[in-house]
């Protein structure tokens, strides 16, 4: 239906209970678990029995996070609820329960707002996610979709930033690079096509490695861990903070998506810097022992994702890019803040 001036009709034509029955009708029947859900003050859950919860949350701002104009409403609601889950993986944690809270401009347009929604609740249902309630708010500003997620892990399962030791093993779960350079084609104004699309995709639709990670703490494979949200430099120096140690990263030995990596190159840039600096690309960073490189193959054959050693922890707390025989700092990865 039409808004008065003719154009699409916008949130701001229904009320917020008329828009979370709109959410409510995507979701599917709640789990036993779920004593109280959506449509009281709050939800009432029963605890899962011997297993720790393990609480994320995470906003992401238009201007700030995503750019509109070539963000797909869809890849708003997946993206929303995937850097949430990328968290949880990193912490070997099983994902349960979300809630959403979104702050709405009055001018979104409602179908976008449908495929937003639909998208994020098509990925909860993926990974067995139950949206247990949340908040609706109108705002004159940006949209901003906040979720805080709940996961489950058992106590000795449990993945941290700060078990690695010196002699560990670092590596990295699938490619990166990818979601670097699909941000650089969609700024550049490129349509998707066979030597782009890859890369776009990677950026707006990141797959978190939710079951990789739960098999690493599941079979103690990893002694560190964490996810590649501000990039892959950014990861090796809060893991390695976090555990006292150093590291040597080697830039030969990085998985960069192929694609991106003949984008860099065509662009005069360097695909191992913009690679490691570059965000978005939701992998995992982890540590292991050397001997438990069985397990990892283990955890990689049942995993969504292929594992890729690319350096080692050291007693040194100095961490090292070392490429063609030359040793250099690690750059600096992403900052919100700077």
């Amino acid at each position: 239906m039409p808004n008065e001036a003719g154009g699409a009709e916008c949130v701001s034509s229904l009320s917020e209970r008329e828009l979370i029955g709109r959410i409510h009708r995507r979701l599917p029947p709640p789990p036993d678990w779920l004593v109280v859900g959506i449509g009281d003050d709050a939800a009432v859950v029963e605890p899962a029995r011997n297993r720790l919860d393990v609480l994320s949350v995470d906003a992401i701002v238009e201007g700030v996070h995503f750019d509109r104009s070539f963000t797909p409403p869809a890849a708003i609601g997946h993206r929303a609820l995937a850097v949430n889950l990328s968290d949880l993986a990193a912490m070997g944690a099983t994902p349960r329960l979300a809630l959403l809270s979104l702050a709405l401009p009055g001018t979104l347009p409602i179908a976008e707002f449908e495929e937003m929604i639909a998208s994020l609740t098509a990925m909860a249902a993926r990974v067995r996610m139950t949206v247990v309630g949340g908040n609706l708010t109108r705002i004159e500003g940006p949209l901003v979709l906040d979720v805080t997620v709940i996961g489950t892990v058992k106590r000795r399962q449990t993945l941290t930033r700060t078990g690695a030791r010196p002699g560990d093993d670092l590596y990295v779960t699938g490619c990166i690079g990818g979601a670097a350079a699909g941000l650089q084609m969609l700024r550049a104004g490129m349509a998707p096509s066979d030597t782009t699309e890859l890369c776009i995709r990677r950026y707006l639709y990141p797959e978190p490695r939710v079951r990789l990670g739960a098999l690493l703490g599941r079979n103690h494979a990893a002694t560190a861990c964490m996810d590649l949200s501000d990039g892959l430099a950014d990861a090796v120096r809060q893991l390695t903070e976090a555990s006292g140690v150093g590291a040597t990263i080697d830039g030969n030995a990085l998985p960069i998506e192929p694609s991106a990596k003949q984008w860099f190159a065509e662009h005069g840039r360097d695909a191992v810097n913009e690679s490691i600096t570059g965000g978005d690309d939701y992998e995992l960073l982890f540590a292991a022992r050397p001997r438990q490189r069985g397990r990892l193959k283990a955890a990689e054959r049942h995993g969504d994702a292929p594992l890729t050693r690319i350096g080692s922890c050291t007693a040194d707390p100095a961490v090292i890019l070392s490429q063609d025989g030359v040793n250099r700092t690690m750059p600096f990865g992403y900052h919100h803040f700077r």
